[in-house]
C-alpha cells in the first residue's frame, strides 16, 4: 500500500512550564500543507526501511504496533530533513495507518492514536483530519475550523540547521519563556475563535520557541502572517494571492531552499 505523508506548519506555538511527565505544556495550531514524502508499506518478513537511511521513528512506530510479521518500507523524501516541518512524524503516522490497515485484526481509530502519542506529540495530529488544536503536551487534539484559501511559501534558510529538540527547550526553560503562557494560551484561543479570513490568523501569538529576522522580512513582503514552524529552522509566510507568494519568493530567492503550497486538508 502506499500513501501521502504531508509536511505540516504550527500556525502557532506556545510553550508553557513542564509537566509532572518531564515534557512542557504546549498551545499549538497544526496545519498540513501540500508538500509531502511518500510511503509504501507491506508486510515481509523483518522490517526494512529504504530511501532514508537515517530513519528511525517509522521503524519504532511499526515495532509499536506489534503485527506477527515484519514490513517493507520505502520513503521517496520530499519533505527536509530537521526543518520543523514534522517529515518523520508524518512518515510514522502514515506507515502506522498503511500497516493497520493491511493486518487481520486491525486497532480502532482511538488505539491507534494512542498508540501513535506513544512514538512521538506530532505524530497523532498526522492521523487526524484538517486542521487541529493541540494541548497538553501537543497529543490532545481539537478540530478547528480554519480557512484554507491562502497560499504559503517555505523558506528554509540557507546554511541553518536545527539545533536538537532538547536544546531548543533547555535555550526556553533558561530564559524563562514560561513566563506569560496562560495569556498566550487565552490569545491562541479568542484568535481560533474569530477567526473568519485568512488574514484573521495575523492575530495568533509568535512562536515561542524559535524566532528569525526572515519572518519580519517576509512580512515586509507582504505576508499577512510569517513565522518559525516548529522548533525551525524553516520559516512560512501565509498569502492571499499566489502570485503575490511568487514575488516574494523572488525576492528573497537565493537566501534557502523555497516551496510554494498550499493548506492540505488530509494525507
Amino acid at each position: 500500500m502506499i500513501g501521502a505523508a504531508p509536511a505540516k506548519i504550527n500556525l502557532a506555538l506556545v510553550v508553557g512550564p513542564l509537566r509532572d511527565d518531564g515534557k512542557h505544556e504546549l498551545v499549538t495550531v497544526l496545519q498540513r500543507v501540500d508538500l509531502g514524502d511518500r510511503i509504501s508499506v507491506e508486510p515481509a518478513a523483518e522490517t526494512t526501511v529504504e530511501g532514508f537511511a537515517e530513519d528511525t521513528i517509522v521503524r519504532r512506530a511499526l515495532d509499536a504496533l506489534r503485527a506477527p510479521h515484519g514490513w517493507r518500507v520505502r520513503i521517496e523524501k520530499r519533505i527536509p530533513v530537521a526543518a520543523g516541518l514534522g517529515g518523520g512524524s508524518s512518515a510514522a503516522a502514515t506507515a502506522l495507518r498503511l500497516a493497520n490497515a493491511q493486518l487481520e485484526q486491525q486497532l480502532e481509530p482511538v488505539a491507534l492514536a494512542e498508540l501513535a502519542a506513544r512514538v512521538g506529540s506530532d505524530v497523532p495530529f498526522f492521523l487526524a483530519d484538517g486542521p487541529q488544536l493541540g494541548t497538553g503536551d501537543g497529543t490532545q487534539l481539537e478540530p478547528v475550523a480554519l480557512p484554507q484559501d491562502f497560499v504559503v511559501l517555505l523558506l528554509l534558510p540557507k546554511g541553518e540547521r536545527k539545533h536538537s529538540t532538547a536544546a531548543v527547550y533547555e535555550a526556553f526553560d533558561r530564559r524563562g519563556g514560561e513566563d506569560g503562557f496562560a495569556e498566550r494560551a487565552a490569545r491562541v484561543r479568542s484568535t481560533l475563535a474569530a477567526t473568519r479570513r485568512p488574514r484573521d490568523l495575523a492575530g495568533l501569538p509568535a512562536n515561542d520557541l524559535a524566532s528569525s529576522p526572515l519572518a519580519e522580512e517576509l512580512s515586509a513582503l507582504g505576508a499577512f502572517r510569517a513565522d518559525v514552524s516548529g522548533a525551525g529552522p524553516v520559516v512560512y509566510a501565509l498569502f492571499h494571492r499566489r502570485a503575490d507568494a511568487e514575488a516574494a519568493a523572488r525576492a528573497v530567492r537565493g537566501r534557502g531552499r523555497l516551496w510554494i503550497t498550499v493548506p492540505a486538508w488530509y494525507g
